[in-house]
């Protein structure tokens, strides 16, 4: 599968300001795209969530989870930035509790290779139709007032100082790491997809980067190609 030019330009693509430095924000990703296959005949995850069904209650328990490290680490970051994580979870968490529930949610492919690997890697882990954003994208604090549409939820003003991914209409794409505006939302057209894998201090550099990694291996099942690659931004040392 030929690389689209974009590749060339990865490095570029997002920057994380100093403001969202300040609160240990990392990022890892990439861009995964469809080749334009013919329509899959079945559902190519079944394996993968199989493998999830067996192996997350070999790991964890309703109880256990939020002791792991890297749960904890997403709640203490939670705490930090004036979200309550009882009441709402980090994604990732939020996913591996369903599946010890016994469910895991199927949307379309890229939102289900997400969550696979979110639910894998326990990183948060945003999606983003590419071609309904600007780039230079930019991980930043909001100056408060900017206009969020939530999937799922009302457009809301946000206050100062939460960290949001824009792009360089000012469009709010993300608010990190934990909801994802209608603006830039996966949709069954999309073509184009920006993977983006959530870091926050405590969190090893180079399992932000698998989880962004996992994601466009497992596009590769439904005949999607990907740059091949991952940025982190800002460059921080592997731990």
């Amino acid at each position: 599968m030929a690389l689209r030019p974009i590749c060339s330009e990865l490095g570029g693509l997002i920057e994380v300001d100093e403001s969202a430095r300040g609160l240990g924000i990392f990022i890892a990703y990439t861009l995964a795209w469809s080749e334009g296959a013919a329509a899959i005949k079945s559902y190519p995850f079944e394996p993968e969530i199989k493998e999830i069904f067996k192996e997350i209650p070999r790991r964890y328990s309703l109880d256990s989870l939020r002791s792991d490290p890297v749960v904890r680490a997403y709640r203490d970051f939670y705490w930090r930035i004036g979200i309550d994580p009882t009441k709402t979870r980090p994604a990732s968490e939020a996913l591996v509790r369903r599946v010890l529930r016994g469910s895991f949610p199927r949307i379309n492919v890229v939102v289900d290779a997400g969550n696979i690997a979110s639910v894998e890697t326990l990183v948060p882990i945003g999606l983003y139709d590419l071609s309904r954003a600007k780039p230079p994208l930019k991980i930043t604090l909001s100056r408060g007032g900017e206009v969020f549409r939530p999937i799922g939820g009302r457009p809301e003003a946000l206050p100062p100082n939460i960290p949001v991914l824009v792009d360089s209409r000012g469009t709010v794409m993300h608010v990190y790491p934990h909801r994802d505006s209608v603006d830039t939302m996966i949709r069954e057209d999309t073509k184009d997809v920006l993977i983006v894998a959530a870091g926050v201090p405590n969190v090893p550099v180079e399992l932000v980067r698998k989880a962004a990694e996992r994601v466009a291996q497992l596009l590769t099942k439904t005949m999607w190609g990907w740059c091949g690659s991952t940025y982190v931004k800002p460059e921080l040392p592997s731990t």
